[in-house]
């Protein structure tokens, strides 16, 4: 458990208390807000500083805990400083077998860092992930939100290199490999986005979730390939999770079946043409439990 007393270590010193007031402040009381009070914090800082949880529970009128809790719970939330540069590299099944150990270890040799560590110079921050939605694509590395297929370990060099330099450097504009969709149902047509709660920046899809005798809202990230998801209750991974639109409550459930574990498949329109599928089942290595199949 990070300890808050430190602020060196927790970066309070960079921190500006009336700014995290201010986020504080946009939001309506309840356990949500708590979550989004977060998202929206790290997407200013890059992570969430010590100092920031203690004004956090100090504004709701929460346990220090309580925050840290949320904090800790939620993949997409980091409590250590990361490097400017993010790379996931994949080591899932399908990645595994066809030599993501060796990239992994290449990116480990060129930048001097562990998996799960971050640069001296605080350059890049390298973690590993079980999935990133691209099975056959494998093995996948992924840097700043940028999806590089079937890497080798002569490929590492040229992709640091890429990242160094900047993505959108000579290009005119950004990487079309990385996109944001905005879905709506099926059935009412309704938009599913919410501006007001952000993940990564951009708003989330939100939709109704159920499972087992729970039942409460989840948001997914809208960033192609992301696999960052915040839900109201504590969803079991391998659980099937029935998901419902927030508006005219229909089931947002499709004809298809995930063809890795024959779980029922989730659609939602894409506005502006097409749709997209997702597993509903949550940790299938057949999905990253997020955006599976767009056409």
């Amino acid at each position: 458990m990070i300890d808050l007393r430190q602020e060196a270590h927790s970066g309070g010193a960079d921190v500006d208390l009336e700014r995290i007031r201010t986020i504080v402040g946009k939001h309506a009381p309840g356990r949500g807000a708590v979550i989004a009070i977060l998202g929206e914090i790290q997407s200013e800082y890059g992570y969430l500083p010590g100092t920031a949880l203690r004004i956090v529970a100090d504004e709701t009128k929460r346990p220090l805990v309580d925050i840290w809790s949320v904090a800790n719970f939620y993949h997409g939330f980091t409590l250590e400083p990361r490097g400017r540069h993010l790379i996931s590299a994949c080591l899932g099944t399908a990645c595994h077998v066809r030599g993501a150990p060796t990239v992994a270890e290449e990116f480990e040799r060129q930048l001097d860092v562990k998996v799960g560590g971050t640069t001296r110079d605080r350059e890049f921050t390298l973690k590993r992930v079980n999935c990133l939605g691209a099975c056959a694509l494998g093995p996948v590395a992924v840097v700043d939100g940028h999806y590089f297929s079937k890497m080798r370990r002569s490929k590492v060099r040229h992709v640091l290199d890429e990242a160094r330099r900047g993505f959108d450097c000579g290009t005119g504009g950004r990487d079309p490999r990385v996109f944001r969709i905005e879905v709506s149902c099926p059935r009412c047509n309704h938009s599913l986005m919410d501006q007001t709660f952000a993940i990564e920046g951009h708003p989330s899809i939100r939709v109704t979730a159920a499972f087992g005798d729970k039942h409460g809202w989840l948001r997914l990230s809208s960033l192609w390939g992301r696999y960052n998801v915040f839900a109201e209750h504590a969803i079991p991974v391998d659980s099937v999770v029935d998901f419902f639109c927030p508006h005219c409550h229909v089931a947002l459930v499709s004809s298809w079946t995930c063809t890795n574990c024959e779980a029922p498949m989730v659609s939602m329109i894409v506005q502006g043409g097409g749709a997209v599928r997702i597993c509903s089942r949550l940790g299938c290595i057949g999905s990253n439990s997020h955006m599976l199949d767009l056409f």
